[in-house]
């Protein structure tokens, strides 16, 4: 005969392994949705506006890095709060608040991530050419197919979260190294963070769009939901996972800023607008000679390949508001084509890798407002829908101040940013 004490204390030790799995599996997932934000804010596109934008402005720049940290706290902590209280992803929020938003908003969110991941595949093949001297479309393809083959896997998830933390930690190592060699003028720098010498709204809206706008804003709180990670009672770890994701991609920030500054301020000409201009790769040569560019070449291809993922992963998160059926592996497939259809626009189109990944940092900070009002409306007139949850009225304030901000800098700045694709 069974022993009952035996046999309850058999259900107990099982019923303890459970909770520690889904503790374990809360963590990772958790901390997936920050490196997912994270890299994906760091992307290719990033990279090359700071390049960029620093090779043209100087330390004045360092402004619009502290802007960018500044919307995106306001922007994150309110987006990741309301998706994982009200349990619902953004555009089915948005269609219970406002009818027919919901569609709006994905359709835009998911244009510009296909514009964006364009920009991604463009970043990896330049990433590997540096590498290996590759051809950039043949290291776009080749970089294309690797991010394929991850959605192929059976628990797709799971490997993205890994994946994106590893590369993002490498990442982030590598930078580091090389603004150290470059010795920076760091004093200059902090003075002008705060006192800049020149503020450029066009230059502000590109950062502000490459780092939180379009689909980066969701990135991390819908990889939340699909974890499970919803409801009132996740909202301090979801508060902490958005603000240390927030903390990581600001200190990679400024760093990266910090390592170009270097090279820009010894005096160095940085090519930003010749039709093979790579400025991250010129500056990080200059910092470091051959062992300088190496270490781009690898940082500029884990920042791609992991927005590569950010990007097609965000982007089709949005689709179920168009058809229920795109869920589960069917979401990955979607995924795959989605992966698949920016490819073959990128190998198709002429215009500059480089023009074209500061291009579509400026189009996802045009579409950035309009995801934010949704919200903002959302938390001012429909806490119905936060599941008597009592939303801070001091996040709502700064969210606000963040949304007439962006719009405020997304008119300023239209006209500029769609002259980029005339160079």
């Amino acid at each position: 005969m069974t022993d009952p004490a035996n046999t309850a204390t058999s259900a107990e030790s099982d019923e303890r392994l459970d909770l520690r799995s889904i503790a374990k599996s809360r963590r990772t997932a958790l901390i997936g949705a920050l490196f997912l934000m994270a890299t994906s804010a760091i992307g290719p596109g990033f990279i090359t506006q700071t390049a960029t934008f620093t090779a043209q402005m100087g330390a004045a720049f360092a402004f619009g890095i502290l802007a960018s940290i500044l919307i995106d706290f306001a922007v994150q902590l309110n987006i990741w709060r309301m998706i994982t209280v009200s349990g619902k992803r953004a555009p089915e929020l948005a269609n219970l608040a406002i009818p027919g938003s919901g569609f709006v908003l994905g359709f835009l969110v998911i244009l510009g991530g296909l514009v964006f991941n364009i920009g991604n595949i463009a970043g990896a093949g330049l990433g590997l050419n540096v590498l290996t001297g590759m051809d950039a479309k043949i290291g776009g393809l080749l970089s294309a197919v690797f991010a394929i083959a991850i959605f192929l896997a059976k628990r797709a998830g799971a490997v993205v979260d890994r994946v994106v933390v590893i590369a993002g930690l490498i990442m982030i190592v590598l930078t580091v190294v090389v603004a150290f060699i470059s010795q920076p003028p760091i004093g200059d720098a902090l003075r002008q963070t705060v006192f800049p010498d020149e503020i450029n709204f066009a230059t502000i809206t590109t950062i502000v769009g490459g780092t939180v706008g379009g689909y980066i804003t969701y990135a991390g709180a819908h990889r939340l939901l699909a974890s499970g990670t919803a409801g009132v009672e996740h909202v301090k770890q979801v508060n902490r996972a958005a603000f240390n994701g927030i903390l990581v991609t600001g200190i990679m920030r400024y760093v990266l800023f910090l390592a170009i500054l270097g090279v820009v301020a010894s005096g160095v000409v940085i090519d930003t607008t010749g039709a093979a201009a790579n400025p991250a790769a010129q500056a990080f040569q200059a910092a470091a000679g051959e062992f300088g560019l190496r270490v781009f070449g690898a940082i500029f291809w884990i920042a791609a390949i992991t927005s590569i993922i950010g990007a097609a992963y965000t982007s089709v998160s949005f689709l179920p508001v168009f058809s229920a059926k795109i869920v589960g592996r069917r979401a990955d497939f979607a995924t795959i084509v989605f992966i698949v259809v920016s490819l073959i626009v990128y190998l198709l189109i002429g215009t500059a890798p480089a023009t074209l990944m500061v291009f579509v940092g400026g189009f996802n900070g045009l579409i950035l407002p309009i995801g934010l009002s949704i919200f903002m409306y959302i938390g001012w007139f429909r806490g119905d829908l936060m599941n008597g949850y009592r939303y801070p009225k001091w996040l709502l304030v700064i969210g606000t101040l963040a949304t007439a901000l962006t719009w405020y800098m997304a008119v300023m700045a239209v006209g500029p940013i769609f002259s980029l694709l005339a160079t």
